[in-house]
């Protein structure tokens, strides 16, 4: 137990340098969020230089600590988790094309709008109507879940709906056929849908669509501060200099704002963009491509075993403890042994994630988001480690533990000395199958912050839509960190044997 401890302690300073809160600079740094892994045009990784963020908002965020006189850390969250690590104060505001809806408005703060557009049909190049929303009666469409689109096409029973987490599975699966027409705000449409040859962007606006800058209620002052300097932007221009630039200022913007003035400013980032995703030719620029992949999977690679290593020591510390406690303890401690492991196996581990990050803030538990990824992989598998230990325990004959304690040993001297050593010899094949279960069951934690290899995957693929090449990339990192491993387990397995059998001679 000592050792899983010492070993959550060094990981979460070693990971904090990298995941805690950065270091306070002159100025009141500006903590705000967004999902960057698969968020084009709004913030997202530059495609021709992946270290680096890109995005319209991503500028406009930039824009807004100048004016403030305030550095800007970006902190990345899943989508799903941008509002509740807003209300626990993860970060100050969040700007990520959420939508001003009555609903969103009844539970944070709003800046007034920085962008207004509205919903756009895409269809594929050889497709002919499907031009208003009338003509998508008894299609299949597809939309992201959670928005204005998705609502729009509820209306009509007769629409096939198909609502995604991500925007480039929609469009993959118009792509392949599966689809026929994919409703999305305007941005999106033109950055997913005009660039392709095979894809294009179809009839008129339709509706209205506000994005603000989201605030944790309570926070008016800090919602203020923001506001005012966005009215500065929009009143000199720089906004529509942004908008510009990504080639998104519209009709919509000028009446919004009451710019209908012309400036010279080229769609320089729209261009780049373009210029970056055009697809790999040749095996030069497909090798390329895979190489500058390497440091991102490596950094997530490393991540991923960071977390996945610590849970482990967790996990085997705290199940052997509740495997002797049921085995062997007052039948109190062991019912409430059984109940932990029933309740921890009963309920799904992405649930118990979310639980220990965003709830037990509101006990007064605030953990990292490593510490509490660790925390919740680690305590999940140590029931079904648990387990493993008790079958493991009751395979060694009770005359091993008898004819220890006639060896005037005590009953925690015979269970370390005799009891568990060949418990353990049985459970070691196991032990190693849940570490790579507990590898792949990592990819959760990218729901609280942290971005390791799955969400790597994700960040890559649909950068570039290429799923192959970047899938076999990932799946091979996988493997190269599971198969050591599996090889260490198999030679404590020879060891152990060799052992037990030059015992019995």
């Amino acid at each position: 137990m000592r050792s899983a401890v010492r070993c959550l302690v060094l990981l979460a300073l070693v990971m904090g340098a990298f995941h805690g809160p950065a270091a306070r600079a002159e100025g009141a740094p500006l903590r705000w969020a967004s999902d960057a892994q698969a968020n084009v045009p709004f913030v997202f990784h530059d495609p021709a230089h992946q270290n680096e963020l890109t995005g319209f908002e991503y500028e406009i965020a930039q824009a807004l600590g100048r004016r403030l006189g305030r550095p800007m850390t970006f902190v990345q969250n899943d989508w799903d988790g941008l509002i509740p690590g807003l209300r626990r104060g993860l970060y100050t505001m969040v700007i990520d094309g959420i939508e001003m809806t009555p609903e969103h408005r009844d539970a944070v703060l709003f800046t007034r709008p920085y962008y207004v557009t509205a919903e756009r049909i895409t269809l594929r190049k050889d497709q002919e109507g499907l031009e208003t929303l009338a003509e998508l009666r008894g299609h299949a469409v597809g939309t992201l879940k959670d928005t204005l689109a998705e609502r729009m096409l509820r209306h009509d029973p007769t629409v096939r709906l198909s609502s995604y987490d991500e925007e480039t599975d929609a469009f993959t699966d118009l792509r392949n056929g599966r689809l026929d027409a994919v409703l999305l705000d305007g941005p999106i449409a033109q950055y997913y849908g005009t660039p392709h040859p095979d894809l294009k962007v179809v009839g008129a606006p339709i509706g209205r669509i506000e994005y603000g800058i989201a605030f944790a209620q309570g926070q008016e002052a800090a919602r203020d501060e923001v506001d005012q300097a966005l009215a500065a932007m929009i009143a000199d221009g720089e906004l529509h200099r942004i908008l510009a630039r990504w080639d998104l200022w519209t009709s919509q913007m000028a009446d919004y704002t009451g710019d209908h003035g012309r400036i010279e400013q080229p769609p320089v980032a729209w261009t780049h963009y373009v210029d970056a995703i055009h697809p790999a030719r040749g095996w030069r620029d497909y090798a390329d491509r895979y190489i500058s992949f390497l440091p991102l999977i490596a950094h997530g690679a490393v991540l991923t075993l960071a977390v996945s290593a610590c849970a482990m020591v967790l996990a085997v510390a705290l199940g052997l403890s509740l495997a002797l406690v049921r085995r062997y303890g007052p039948p109190v401690v062991g019912g409430l042994a059984t109940l932990y492991i029933e309740i921890v196996r009963g309920t799904p581990l992405l649930i118990q994630v979310l639980f220990i990050f965003y709830a037990l803030p509101g006990v007064g538990i605030e953990l990292s988001p490593f510490l509490a990824g660790v925390l919740s992989l680690g305590l999940n598998y140590a029931a079904y480690e648990a387990e493993n230990y008790r079958a493991g325990l009751q395979s060694v004959p009770k005359g091993q533990l008898e004819a220890a304690l006639a060896l005037n040993m005590t009953q925690r001297q015979a269970l370390v000395h005799v009891v568990i050593p060949q418990a353990f010899r049985v459970v070691v094949p196991v032990m190693t199958n849940d570490f790579i279960s507990l590898l792949k069951d990592s990819s959760l934690v990218s729901v609280i912050t942290l971005t390791e290899l799955s969400q790597t995957y994700v960040r890559l693929s649909t950068t570039y839509y290429d799923y192959l090449g970047t899938g076999l990339m990932i799946g091979a990192a996988y493997l190269v960190l599971g198969l050591p491993f599996v090889r260490l387990a198999r030679l404590a397995e020879r060891k152990l044997g060799s052992g037990t059998h030059s015992a019995h001679r």
